[in-house]
């Protein structure tokens, strides 16, 4: 099922954009926290963003921004804007499509489909390296899972990153600075400790594949990931 993240803060129209996307087999989630989007965006981990212009403290374009820096799902901006300026301002701070208020739900519907058929289905570029394999092991950067054989468990954004890091370097050391690096690239600061948490996290969602020691800690010099999942298979 796939996860509408909705950022609109008049009430009212973004209960009616549940409701009406809900009919139609979406699960979906609203901004609750105009000052915190990126984190609701990791936590909540949608498929596809709709993202109003004119928003509390900081408005869509510098979300988009932030989002972008996450992600690569696709992002339609709802607005009343109609200027030509405001469009092209949308789409270069990394936008894919805007649709001006008011708005006829079916379009709003037609878009959405079209943006996900795109992006995760029957239109999806052929060969584009949007899965990470390691010896069975399938990581879905796009549908946020990793699986081996039948099993398999949602991740986080973050988790997903990091796993994309150690099974792309195979059984060779990653760096905390590169697991940092990777991760948090835009943020000035980071606690260190949170990369133990991430660490933790990752660890939990391998074994609730039957993965157990796979991810190893190396004294001074960072992390690897070695394939010990045959008997999980």
């Amino acid at each position: 099922m796939f996860k509408i993240y909705v950022v609109e803060d008049d009430r009212q129209l973004a209960g009616l954009l549940e409701n009406y996307l809900q009919r139609f087999g979406y699960a979906t989630c609203t901004a609750a926290n105009f000052e915190r989007i990126k984190e609701e965006f990791e936590r909540e981990a949608p498929h596809l963003v709709l993202l109003d212009v004119n928003l509390p403290k900081f408005d869509g374009y510098y979300w988009c921004r932030q989002i972008r820096n996450l992600s690569t799902c696709p992002i339609i901006f709802i607005s009343a804007r109609e200027g030509k300026m405001d469009q092209v301002m949308a789409l270069e701070n990394g936008a894919d499509d805007y649709i001006t208020k008011p708005f006829d739900y079916d379009i709003v519907l037609a878009k959405i489909r079209s943006q996900l058929r795109r992006t995760y289905g029957d239109y999806a570029a052929a060969g584009g390296d949007r899965a990470v394999q390691l010896e069975g092991l399938k990581l879905d950067k796009d549908r946020l899972y990793l699986s081996l054989g039948d099993r398999k468990v949602e991740l986080s954004l973050t988790e997903v990153k990091m796993l994309e890091e150690l099974m792309r370097r195979g059984e060779e050391v990653v760096s905390r600075d590169r697991l940092l690096e990777k991760i948090w690239d835009d943020q000035v600061f980071v606690d260190d400790n949170t990369l133990n948490v991430y660490v933790t996290r990752v660890r939990k969602k391998l074994a609730a594949l039957g993965i157990e020691e796979a991810l190893q800690t190396v004294r001074g010099q960072g992390y690897r990931l070695v394939p010990r999942w045959e008997e999980a298979r």
